[in-house]
């Protein structure tokens, strides 16, 4: 741990002028710790060894808070070893609880530094005052007892209201305690109680109980659903007294309902802010309150259906209530504060219970106590959860911080930042230490008895390039090709060697392996690693000599590999192309140079591979990409363009996965049981059954999914002679029913489940992308150290250590792929601003009230409500859901049909989201 040191004059306040320090307390970090995190205040804080092991007992994620703040050389918090000092230890009592003993020996610390204080400012011979030492508590039995032992203390509410912006940082303080002791508890229980812990680990073992992480519908906020491997189908969780207070990614445990219980899943889009607008936030819980509103039962009665009918949407499914939960994971989330619940005017200060609506959908909306309501009203707004009781229909949480306004770059930006939890400060000063000292100045040592060029190969002779998308500067990989004597061909993958600047365990390696991924968003990008490396140290320039490492293959002109050689290496890249440029150079006839003529022979090379790996049974998927054109002077989006991919895209594809693949082989030849490697599993042929079945009823289409093989083949068969996009249409489809591919450590699954059901390899890792992957750069080592360039740090022997940094990459990669996804949308949404535009669309899904239509245009989906058909401002048109043969018919003036995979034209615009507060594209049918 960092050693802080208290600063000599602390800072004072109206309370205490003289200066003071603080002592916190568990409760009030459990309470407060947003408050400490403050910039504008909370700094010179003791945190006694004693509550530093009870907050880790008590809450690991607020411990890590805590320990970064102890780190920190700005806000002066000083770990002080109270149970190690003779003056301040104590022995527990006979009888005293060890919440008792830990209350009386943070008094007993904090009484004799007030009394160390003084001694030390007496013996001093510069005259000064007596800095206060100030105990932070929420506990009233240890503020009583401080009292009476003549201890300064006080309450994080009494200490805070005596502050400069007040009503900001009291509303961070976290109620929900507070408000547990105040309400009565004659108050009505609207939820079922939990089971007890044993009760449910005893139910999980025999199987009457199962556990899984519960899932939210994104077009029905009442319908949950969990994976338990019990059943080839999710469980369905229906309706809120079912949910029981779950929130979207809580691991819960769940019983299953009697079968006569058992129903289809939803066929209908219900929408929260549909159903309970203008909800009474101040509604005391427990008091008049239903766990179900009159409209949400009307919705849930409306979606009960038959279930014999012979669709498969129509079967029913098991259905489950949750009985408890194994492990909240609740995090801090954005919304914005919902307007009808605001009803103060900034001249009255009270405060009042207000609702914020998150952006995600999928979670409810959170009570907050706040005395600035009027403030944070059209503003992005971050918050926390601290408790859901059973008697609040709602979740409770506090006020973090305001982003700024609803709409600007900036909030937007940050709020999906925080949203999918990307590690986006700046990098602190340990990791910018342990960068060259040369910076920019640094070059590849002249002399070849340099250190750096130990058993590293002199290739800066080949003719070597690298071609990336337009004003890539993380350049992580480069290519050669060069025929060889016997005719066959040498090719080389030279990866930036990242490895030689990010050492194991130092405090660079630790923030990259806690950011895991670099992230990319439309007009910016968050990197894993500081700026000097990824595009310049590192990044294969052109012109320039760089540390790489190497994989070089000798192949036959029919690309069957004969020899792989890895080696680290010096490298000198001729040129950066563009994969636009480097089409063009291919094409041009009239460019025979030897660089041109390389890149021919590994286009060449690349499309046998391709053909290969199809043959093998690889999947050719598609999803929807489009690049969002910026003006740029301001950076404003001002057009939506389709990603073309170009045979240069393929060519650089097909030999960073042959790459990947050559170095799974090697490492884990090396390292059998502690092998960062990536699998893909087979999907449950339950995935598919819902596409297999719409495929076959619209357009009598089988679709076979016994074997990758089976499904690229009969992926290929979905085609219409009318419709070029509808294949692509499917391949979309066909992806989300696939499982994500995962980082899992060798030892973790037998070598069968070692297989990417995707390519069709048989073993798989991630190599060529270590200045933007951390487990690039965590296999990088293992290659390393199974060619005997250096030996592997003892953390990836160990088999437990490196499926922790798995399971963290795994969610890493996971987020910055939905962040990403995020901000196109987001961004998509502005260049639309303000206009209207007519395009064509698909029919993705279709439910009783509605559809999902697919823009290839922009690349987005959109609901289309059925009651937005209205014509004249008159009542929702009745509709006919025909579900066997995924069919809506809408009753306007003029019957309207709506069938599954249709092509039909849509009226685009921007709207302001009322859910979300997002600027989301509206569509509706012309």
């Amino acid at each position: 741990m960092h050693p802080q040191t208290p600063t000599e004059m602390p800072a004072g306040t109206k309370a205490y002028p003289a200066g003071h320090y603080l002592v916190p307390d568990t409760n009030a970090l459990l309470n407060g710790m947003d408050l400490f995190e403050q910039t504008s205040g909370f700094y010179d804080v003791i945190i006694l060894q004693t509550v530093l092991e009870e907050l880790r007992n008590r809450s690991l994620p607020l411990y890590n808070r805590l320990i970064g703040l102890t780190k920190s050389e700005d806000k002066h918090f000083y770990v002080f070893f109270n149970d190690f000092r003779q003056e301040t230890y104590i022995v527990r009592e006979k009888g005293e609880t060890i919440n008792d003993r830990n209350d009386r020996a943070v008094r007993k610390a904090v009484s004799w530094y007030q009394d160390h204080l003084q001694q030390a400012v007496k013996s001093s011979k510069r005259p000064k005052n007596v800095p206060a030492v100030v105990m932070l508590s929420d506990d009233k039995d240890n503020l009583r007892k401080s009292k009476a032992e003549n201890i300064d203390a006080s309450s994080l509410t009494d200490y805070v209201s005596g502050l400069e912006d007040a009503d900001r940082l009291l509303d961070m303080i976290n109620v929900s305690r507070q408000g547990q002791e105040a309400r009565s508890t004659a108050s009505e229980q609207i939820y079922p109680e939990y089971f007890t812990l044993s009760k449910m680990m005893t139910g999980v073992k025999a199987g009457t109980l199962h556990q899984g992480i519960f899932n939210v519908s994104p077009y029905n906020y009442l319908e949950g659903s969990v994976h338990v491997p019990a059943f080839e189908k999710s469980l369905l969780i229906l309706g809120r007294e079912n949910s029981n207070r779950a929130v979207s990614g809580d691991i819960v445990v769940v019983e299953v309902l009697p079968k006569p219980q058992w129903k289809a899943p939803s066929t209908r889009i219900v929408e929260e802010e549909t159903l309970n607008k203008n909800e009474n936030a101040e509604v005391e819980e427990g008091e008049g309150e239903a766990v179900v509103t009159e409209q949400e039962r009307r919705a849930l009665q409306e979606q009960v259906k038959k279930t014999h009918g012979s669709s498969v949407e129509g079967r029913p499914q098991p259905t489950a209530r949750v009985v408890g939960i194994i492990k909240r994971n609740w995090r801090q989330y954005v919304g914005h504060v919902d307007g009808s619940s605001s009803s103060v005017s900034k001249q009255n200060r009270r405060q009042q219970t207000v609702f914020l609506i998150p952006m995600d959908k999928r979670i409810p909306k959170i009570r907050l106590r706040t005395r600035q309501a009027e403030e944070l009203l059209g503003k992005r707004v971050l918050v926390t959860i601290d408790s859901w009781d059973q008697d609040s229909r709602y979740p409770v949480g506090h006020f973090v911080r305001s982003l700024g306004e609803l709409e600007t770059k900036g909030a937007e930006t940050e709020a999906l930042l925080l949203e999918y939890d990307v590690q986006y400060r700046p990098f602190p000063k340990g990791v910018l230490d342990c960068l060259p000292h040369e910076g920019h100045d640094w070059k590849v040592p002249a002399s070849l008895d340099d250190p750096g060029w130990r058993d590293r190969k002199d290739l800066r002779d080949l003719l070597i390039c690298s071609i990336d998308p337009i004003g890539c500067q993380d350049i992580d990989d480069a290519l050669h090709a060069r025929p060889l004597p016997n005719g066959n061909i040498e090719v080389g993958v030279h990866i930036a060697d990242v490895s030689h600047f990010v050492r194991p365990n130092n405090a660079m390696d630790t923030e990259a392996s806690i950011r895991g991924t670099t992230v990319y968003l439309v007009d910016k990008r968050i990197d894993m690693l500081p700026t000097l490396l990824g595009t310049d140290l590192c990044s294969l320039k052109p012109y320039v000599e760089r540390y790489a490492f190497s994989t070089i293959w000798e192949l036959t002109p029919d690309a069957d590999i004969v020899s792989s050689t890895f080696t680290k290496s010096v490298i000198r890249s001729r040129e950066a192309f563009s994969y636009e440029a480097a089409q063009l150079r291919i094409d041009d006839p009239s460019q025979t140079d030897p660089l041109t003529q390389g890149m021919r022979i590994l286009l060449s090379l690349s499309k046998k591979l391709h053909e290969n790996r199809m043959s093998a049974g690889a999947l050719n998927l598609a999803s929807p990409e489009v690049r969002v054109q910026s003006e740029s002077e301001t950076s404003d989006p001002v057009d939506v363009k389709t990603k073309e991919l170009l045979a240069t895209n393929s060519l650089v594809e097909e030999f960073m996965l042959l790459a990947n693949i050559s170095v799974a082989h090697r490492i884990h030849t090396s390292f059998p049981q502690t092998a960062l490697l990536r699998r893909h599993a087979p999907p449950p042929k339950t995935n598919f059954e819902e596409l297999a079945n719409q495929l076959l009823v619209k357009r009598g289409l089988h679709l076979r999914t016994e074997s990758s093989k089976a499904l690229a083949t009969s992926l290929d068969t979905c085609t219409d002679a009318q419709e070029p996009f509808f294949n692509t249409l499917v391949r979309i489809l066909a992806t989300r029913c696939m499982m994500s591919a995962e980082y899992f450590c060798a030892g973790a699954h037998a070598y069968p489940e070692f297989r990417h059901y995707g390519l069709a390899s048989e073993i798989y890792t991630h190599f060529t992308s270590p200045i933007r992957r951390y487990a690039d750069l965590v296999a990088h080592r293992q290659l390393a150290a199974a060619i005997g360039y250096e030996p592997l740090d003892a953390g990836l022997l160990s088999k437990q250590r490196l499926e922790g940094v798995c399971r963290n990459i795994n969610v890493r990669h996971r987020n910055a792929q939905l962040a990403g996804r995020a901000s196109v949308e987001f961004y998509v949404g502005q260049a639309l601003k303000g206009r209207v535009t007519v395009e064509e669309g698909f029919v993705m899904k279709v439910f009783e009230n509605g559809c999902v239509v697919f823009v290839p245009r922009f690349g987005i989906e959109g609901l289309v409500r059925l009651r937005e058909m209205r014509e004249g401002g008159g009542a929702e048109p009745e509709a006919i859901f025909d579900a066997e043969n995924y069919i809506l018919d809408v009753h306007l003036p003029s019957r309207r049909r709506i069938e599954l995979f249709a092509k039909v034209q849509v009226r685009i615009r921007d709207e302001m989201e009322e859910a979300s507060g997002k600027r989301k594209i509206k569509m509706e049918l012309c």
